[in-house]
């Protein structure tokens, strides 16, 4: 099952696929320790799931901690890299759609129908064929001259929103497995009923109500939504790359300065190795990390020593290996659901960047070696 896991984070894969991959690819089933080929897969697409839920964030670092111990073991990363790394934040996003008003709205009128469908309650107004004519009316009219217009069916929208929520309660009321059966959808309704604009505790999404809005300041798109999430990667390119030695979601939106120690001590846990040099940017002013690791600081001025000016500007480097996890692994699109989905699948995301490059690392080393022993081959087979 963990290698499944691997798999799907080294592809960027969803579970369905990893799955359906692993039926028609012997080179899976190999590295998930099958001896022989099988031509239907052994186990449900959601035992994944189940896996996930019983091993949890904390045990599954293991496969982190494990993934950098095959590159010490292989000379990829030296333990003097790992002494030296480079922090940095980004965020998680997770999959949902971005959260209008028009849009919660709706997602709320169709959850609670299709909750009274399933328990057999019949609604005096269902407002599914005129929530959905509204919604497509305020994605027409509102970023044009109809702003007004659109906004009355907003309205409009959080007025059935609220008659249907009302009908059901009156219908389930006294019966204590209907209101059990509405408690959590009745509550995320009610919030999205209530939450004004500058409400700092807003719900962006039904399905997930741990997803939070954070401000990036980027041209493109202003807020992200989803979780902060730390990284930490060597601030040497070793010999089989830059690895990600620490990685951990980081809920509630801290502030970057506050979350350094935790990230620290993450990256000592899973390398063994003590971190005598941390480089971050500016977002980590007036961090007060009181443990043995010397923090700097990007554009700091009065530095002279030219070691630590040099590994100061490979700082960036953390860019691009940032861009990877989005782009090759799963950190741009989190399906996992709760908060615990976001804490394992930041630590898979770097179980997958890692494993990508020992591949790489690897291949070039079985390279290396039949280049130098095919000539001696050759050789030999001409001497004789």
């Amino acid at each position: 099952m963990a290698g499944l896991h691997l798999l799907k984070h080294m592809e960027g894969l969803s579970d369905e696929a990893v799955c359906k991959r692993w039926v028609e690819n012997p080179y899976y089933q190999y590295f998930c320790g099958e001896q022989y080929f099988r031509h239907k897969l052994p186990l449900d697409r959601s035992s994944m799931t189940r896996w996930r839920g019983r091993i949890g964030p904390d045990k599954l670092e293991l496969l982190l901690a494990e993934t950098l111990s095959v590159a010490l073991r292989t000379d990829a990363v030296t333990p003097q890299a790992c002494e030296r790394v480079t922090l940095d934040t980004t965020v998680q996003t997770k999959a949902v759609a971005h959260p209008t008003d028009s849009h919660l709205l709706m997602r709320g009128i169709e959850w609670l129908n299709r909750l009274a469908k399933k328990h057999g309650i019949k609604l005096r107004q269902s407002f599914l064929r005129v929530g959905r004519r509204a919604r497509r009316d305020v994605a027409r009219l509102i970023h044009g001259r109809g702003h007004k217009q659109a906004m009355r069916w907003v309205r409009k929208l959080r007025t059935w929103l609220g008659r249907l929520d009302r009908d059901i309660g009156r219908k389930i009321a006294g019966n204590e497995d209907l209101e059990a059966a509405f408690a959590v959808a009745r509550e995320r309704v009610a919030k999205i009923l209530t939450q004004k604009a500058g409400d700092t505790d807003k719900l962006y999404a039904l399905h997930a109500p741990e997803v939070e809005c954070i401000a990036k300041g980027k041209a493109r798109s202003r807020y992200e939504f989803g979780v902060k999430t730390s990284i930490a990667v060597t601030n040497a390119r070793t010999a089989g790359g830059q690895f990600i030695v620490g990685m951990q979601a980081l809920p509630d939106n801290p502030y970057d300065g506050h979350t350094l120690t935790g990230q620290i001590e993450q990256v000592e846990r899973l390398t063994g190795i003590a971190v005598e040099r941390a480089y971050v940017d500016r977002g980590y002013k007036g961090h007060k990390h009181g443990g043995k690791a010397k923090v700097y600081i990007a554009h700091t001025r009065g530095i002279t020593s030219p070691t630590i000016k040099r590994e100061l500007r490979r700082r960036n480097a953390i860019e691009p290996i940032i861009g990877h996890t989005k782009s090759d692994g799963l950190l741009e699109r989190n399906h996992l659901a709760g908060a615990t989905g976001d804490a394992i699948n930041a630590i898979l995301v770097a179980a997958g960047h890692n494993l990508r490059l020992l591949v790489a690392w690897l291949s070039a080393l079985l390279r290396a070696l039949l280049v130098a022993w095919l000539p001696a081959a050759q050789r030999k087979m001409a001497a004789a």
